[in-house]
């Protein structure tokens, strides 16, 4: 998976961090070479040490040189959370930052630069579907992040599911409203789909379990199909039949789905950009 040389310092054991160090492991990475470091020990981050047994602290100890370390913090805790970790780090240390509307010089800020250059950095946005090893992850490496290190962090990152690289930073806050944002999304249309058959006398539970599994395995039929997802919608409707009555309503081009899902987008993107200048 990785070189053997690689020391990985996790700042936060939140679920995301949880979720790639359990990648990690999972895939060979010996549990000598992690450190983790997070004033709490929580449910999914206790279950991993006591399977790994790897190293945790509550404050960054002097005696671990990382080679990489993910930040795995809320936003707003950043201020409180990176400077401690300096001292840590060599001009070297590569940092990957999975925190939501944190840029490079915002991180560039509370790390400092190292011997007069701005760190390497990778910021990155996964979405919750890494949890179970389903996600995909939006990533952009500043100017100071090697070829060999840029592939080190797309290694890191892939345990979670697959790692698109963008070229600009400001594209990370597209990434954030597409994908980031979008299994709140889709989950709600789940629920409205729900809702829909309970309003025509499905019962609340049957309603849920239609749902909750057409949305599940229309989405693993794309992701296995090589057919678009507009062939797919065409191999599903039928002339006249009933799922053309529906898209007739779905797909109106002023109030059917595509401006709604325009405006989702954009809001999410939006509120996205003020984070970062925040």
């Amino acid at each position: 998976m990785l070189q053997s040389g690689e020391r990985i310092l996790v700042l936060g054991g939140g679920n995301m961090g949880c979720a790639l160090i359990g990648g990690w492991l999972d895939a060979g990475l010996a549990p000598e070479a992690l450190l983790v470091v997070d004033p709490n020990r929580g449910e999914a981050l206790g279950k991993l040490i006591e399977r790994y047994g790897f190293r945790h602290e509550t404050e960054t100890p002097a005696d671990f040189a990382p080679t990489v370390a993910l930040l795995a913090v809320k936003p707003q805790m950043m201020g409180d959370a990176l400077p401690p970790l300096k001292a840590a780090l060599s001009p070297e240390t590569l940092i990957v930052s999975i925190a939501a509307g944190t840029t490079v010089a915002a991180l560039s800020k509370h790390l400092g630069e190292a011997d007069g250059h701005e760190r390497p950095i990778v910021r990155a946005m996964p979405n919750t579907p890494s949890l179970i090893g389903r996600g995909i992850t939006g990533a952009y490496p500043n100017g100071q992040v090697s070829e060999e290190r840029r592939a080190v962090a797309d290694t890191l990152l892939a345990a979670s599911g697959p790692v698109e690289w963008v070229d600009s930073e400001a594209l990370i806050d597209a990434v954030t409203s597409v994908s980031g944002s979008g299994p709140a999304y889709v989950f709600h249309l789940a629920e409205c789909m729900a809702k829909a058959g309970e309003a025509m006398g499905l019962p609340a539970d049957l309603a849920m379990r239609l749902a909750r599994h057409t949305v599940a395995g229309a989405g693993e039929l794309m992701i296995r199909s090589d057919e678009t997802p507009a062939k797919l919608r065409q191999n599903v409707t039928s002339p006249n039949g009933t799922t053309q009555a529906g898209l007739e309503v779905l797909m109106d081009d002023f109030t059917g789905l595509p401006p709604l899902v325009e405006r989702t987008v954009r809001a999410a993107r939006d509120r996205a950009v003020a984070l970062s200048k925040d």
